[in-house]
């Protein structure tokens, strides 16, 4: 396995290793402010939790999450390091992986400006997947039976945490109906923050191994070796330990305005619907997790606040703030993706 040392000598030999790990730092602190945030925006938004206490919940989860699921499986990442082909050539892959990043952070940095929480997961895959058209010419820089998983991860992640959001909700009023409302509120309110420290545990898993296998790409691309953790013997701590902290630091910096925008914006949330929203939306993410299909944290939170608000009433849902996220999410595939692309094509003429 690639000792932190050796890593670091071989950037010194590759600039554009470095350039490229770079880059890839600023894809993971930005997916930190714009995809991390949801995990704690709806326990934020009720004020069961501060937000500087949540973030740091978040640091720790986000953390633990991606550690943990490693050594349980590493479905996620060896799905997203099989999806592109990006090749023989080291010199050329490294350029449009470099091109590829660059594209997702403008994507995340524009999303984060007008306070959209769209899906970095998916900026990632459509920028990744662009890039490695552009440099084979063609789709046959894509792996269709790997691709195909994003696909069945965002039928999940739409409709599973609908679904859970809404039933979850309806179980808990039931619960409660009779009980004093000051305490069960007060129940919800801790619930709520387990399922947020729950939710950033899973988004450490699902991202987290996303990004993950992205910086073993590059590494293993410099070396001429297989495009992923195989080819350079796994996944070293230090490496986990790095992109969780990235991500961390991210939340800590940018999450604000998402947490304002998915807390507060879509639906004006009680407890006890918060608390729904995040177990349920963990749950969708465990199972995607498991079964190696990468899925959009943002989606998934998303749509189990949508559907928590909606156990209530259909008109508690803003959803003029709810088509906008999802114009937001349609739009990111093509548009990231043809990004991608076209840098992928300039960085290549130029580099």
């Amino acid at each position: 396995m690639l000792s932190f040392s050796q890593f670091m000598d071989t950037m010194a030999n590759n600039p554009l290793l470095a350039l490229s790990m770079a880059l890839i730092g600023a894809t993971i602190f930005v997916n930190g402010s714009t995809d991390a945030a949801n995990a704690i925006a709806e326990a934020v938004g009720t004020r069961s939790i501060g937000f500087r206490s949540a973030v740091l919940m978040a640091m720790v989860c986000d953390f633990m999450g991606l550690v943990a699921s490693v050594a349980v499986s590493t479905a996620v990442a060896d799905t997203i390091s099989g999806m592109v082909d990006f090749g023989g050539d080291s010199h050329a892959a490294l350029v449009a992986l470099a091109a590829a990043q660059v594209a997702i952070v403008a994507w995340g940095g524009a999303a984060w400006a007008f306070g959209i929480p769209t899906s970095e997961s998916h900026a990632l895959i459509a920028g990744v997947s662009g890039a490695a058209i552009a440099l084979q010419g063609g789709v046959s820089g894509i792996n269709g039976a790997e691709w195909i998983k994003v696909i069945w991860g965002l039928l999940l992640s739409v409709s599973g945490g609908f679904a859970l959001g809404y039933g979850a909700c309806k179980v808990i009023r039931h619960l409660f109906a009779e009980a004093d409302y000051r305490a069960a509120n007060k129940v919800c309110a801790r619930a709520q923050v387990l399922g947020a420290g729950f939710c950033s545990f899973m988004h450490g898993a699902q991202d987290g191994q996303k990004f993950l296998s992205i910086a073993m790409m590059a590494i293993a691309l410099s070396e001429g070796k297989a495009a992923g953790a195989q080819g350079v013997g796994g996944y070293p701590l230090w490496l986990m330990v790095a992109c969780a902290t990235i991500l961390a630091i991210g939340v800590g910096v940018g999450g604000k305005k998402i947490v304002k925008t998915v807390g507060t914006g879509v639906v004006q949330m009680e407890k006890y619907q918060g608390a729904a929203a995040s177990i349920s939306a963990g749950l969708s993410l465990l199972l995607a997790t498991f079964g190696g299909l990468p899925v959009s944290t943002t989606h998934t939170k998303s749509a189990a606040i949508m559907g928590a608000g909606s156990s209530k009433t259909l008109r508690s849902v803003n959803w003029g703030v709810a088509r906008d996220m999802v114009m937001t999410w349609i739009l990111t595939f093509p548009g990231c993706g043809l990004i991608g692309f076209l840098l992928a094509k300039l960085f290549l003429y130029l580099f």
